[in-house]
């Protein structure tokens, strides 16, 4: 049985949606060779050539994907001379960044589940423009989406106040019907501060059993 509620529930995508970001770096490292804290170091290191966060360049659309990749191997190979980076795709890096990535069971299920229950749901996500043909069948399995807000479509980013406004303005709601679920500190308190509630994603169950008592959905797992 379904009900009525006004309630807008926004999932992250990148580490919530899908498998956690370590588990990301990690099958990164598998396929390239590229050690997660050296992936990280480079991403880094672009976002200070920029004056800027590691990946609002590309996040925000500042950039190109091959840009950024670009830079992305010059620094790389300027930290590591030696570190081989020839099955690195890093011009085309999302293609291989999502190749064999599958959704977050789970969170998709709680998803579903929610919208079943007569709650909205969206995607509020710090994503890339390059990135979006990828990503998007990922999270097929959690079934259609009341609203999408992208960072890289909207020009600004998680946890600018401002994306959580144009967020209230997309769905057509306020601050208090909105949940956030997102797995960085700074997003949740970000949203927090902007009127919102919020869940701090550690695992699926903890996620799905703070949702729970947020929304009187019953979790789904």
């Amino acid at each position: 049985m379904t009900t009525r509620d006004d309630t807008m529930v926004w999932f992250d995508f990148g580490g919530v949606l899908s498998p956690p970001l370590a588990e990301l770096f990690a099958t990164y490292e598998t396929k390239t060779g590229i050690a997660p804290a050296a992936l990280q170091a480079a991403m880094s290191a672009v976002g200070d050539d920029l004056g800027a966060h590691p990946l609002a360049p590309i996040e925000l659309a500042q950039i190109t994907e091959r840009e950024w990749g670009a830079r992305l191997r010059e620094h790389l190979a300027a930290a590591d001379p030696g570190l081989d980076l020839t099955r690195a795709r890093l011009e085309t890096f999302g293609e291989q960044w999502f190749d064999g990535i599958t959704v977050n069971t789970a969170m998709a299920a709680t998803l579903r589940g929610l919208k079943a229950h007569g709650l909205r749901v969206g995607v509020l996500s710090n994503n890339v423009v390059e990135w979006e043909r990828f990503w998007r069948p990922i999270i097929e399995p959690a079934g259609p989406l009341d609203a999408l807000v992208d960072s890289c479509l909207v020009g600004a980013r998680k946890p600018d106040p401002q994306i959580f406004a144009i967020a209230e303005k997309t769905a057509g709601v306020d601050a208090g019907q909105c949940i956030l679920i997102d797995d960085l500190e700074q997003n949740v308190r970000a949203a927090r501060e902007s009127g919102w509630r919020a869940v701090h994603f550690r695992t699926n169950a903890q996620a799905s059993s703070e949702l729970s008592r947020l929304t009187g959905v019953a979790a789904v797992l």
